[in-house]
C-alpha cells in the first residue's frame, strides 16, 4: 500500500547492514515490533509467537511498523503443516488473520527458500522485501498443495488463473517471477539497510486509517459495487473529519 506523496522506497541492490536471524523473539525498538520466525518450531508456538507479535503492536501508539523476518527453510522442505488437528490450524489462521488486519503497518523480509509459516505471514504483509536467492516454495503434502487460507491469499493477489498454475502443479516462484507476480515488491541484496528505509517511510502512514483503506482493498475483491459503498462512503466521512480537524481554519480578515 502507498500514497501519492510518499518518498520513493529505497532502490533494489544497495550495501548490507547485516542479516536476519532464524530465531523467534520478538523484541521492539523505536518505530518497530520485530518478529524473528523460526519456522521449525511446532505450530502452537508459531502461533503464539505471531500473537504475540500483534499484541505488541496493539499496545503500542500509531506509527509502528510491525517487521517479520522470515526464515530459510531446510532444503528441500515442503510439507505444512505437519502432524496437528484441525484447532491448531484454526488457531494458526486466526493469528495470520489478526497480523493481517494491525493498524500498524507490516514489512516481511524473505531470503532462500520460503514456505509454510513464512508463506502465510508472506502473503499478509503490506510491503514485501526478498533477497535474490528467494523461492517461494508450495506447501505439498504427498503431491498436494495445502488447502490452507494460502490458497485463497494467492488466489485474491494474482488472480484465478495464475493461482491455479502456483495451486495444482505446486511450482516454485523464483525472485524475479515473484515480483512479477507482485507476491514481493522489492529484490535486493541490502534486505537490513531495505527494511530500515521501508520502516522510516511506512511508519508515517501507519494508523488506525491505515487499516480501514487495507480492508477495503481486500473487500473490493468480493464484493459488489453498491455492497461496498457504504464502506466506502463511512471512510470518506472519516477522513473529511480528520482533514476538517488537522486544517487550521481562515484567520480573521480572511475569507472563508
Amino acid at each position: 500500500m502507498r500514497t501519492h506523496d510518499m518518498p520513493p522506497l529505497p532502490a533494489e541492490g544497495g550495501p548490507a547492514e547485516g542479516t536476519a536471524k532464524n530465531a523467534n523473539d520478538g523484541t521492539s525498538d523505536g518505530l518497530r515490533v520485530t518478529l524473528q520466525l523460526d519456522a521449525g518450531q511446532p505450530l502452537p508456538e508459531l502461533t503464539a509467537a505471531v500473537n504475540d507479535a500483534c499484541a505488541r503492536a496493539e499496545e503500542r501508539a500509531d506509527r509502528s511498523v510491525v517487521l517479520l523476518r522470515l526464515p530459510d527453510a531446510p532444503a528441500g522442505a515442503r510439507s505444512w503443516p505437519g502432524p496437528v488437528d484441525i484447532q491448531q490450524i484454526n488457531r494458526w489462521e486466526r493469528a495470520v488473520r489478526r497480523l493481517e488486519r494491525l493498524p500498524s503497518m507490516s514489512i516481511a523480509v524473505a531470503s532462500g527458500a520460503c514456505g509454510g509459516p513464512a508463506l502465510d505471514l508472506l502473503l499478509v504483509s503490506d510491503y514485501r522485501i526478498g533477497a535474490p536467492d528467494l523461492r517461494l516454495l508450495a506447501p505439498v503434502n504427498d503431491g498436494h498443495f495445502w488447502p490452507g487460507m494460502a490458497v485463497y491469499r494467492i488466489s485474491q493477489q494474482v488472480g484465478a488463473a495464475r493461482a491455479r498454475q502456483i495451486v495444482l502443479w505446486g511450482d516454485d516462484i523464483d525472485a524475479g517471477r515473484a515480483r512479477d507476480l507482485g507476491l514481493i515488491d522489492q529484490i535486493t541484496d541490502d534486505t537490513e539497510g531495505a527494511a530500515h528505509t521501508a520502516t522510516v517511510l511506512m511508519g508515517r502512514i501507519s494508523d488506525r486509517e491505515l487499516a480501514i483503506r487495507r480492508q477495503l482493498l481486500l473487500e473490493a475483491q468480493s464484493l459488489e459495487f453498491d455492497d461496498a459503498l457504504g464502506a466506502h462512503l463511512a471512510a470518506c466521512d472519516r477522513e473529511l473529519r480528520r482533514l476538517a480537524t488537522a486544517e487550521p481554519g481562515p484567520t480573521a480578515g480572511e475569507p472563508a
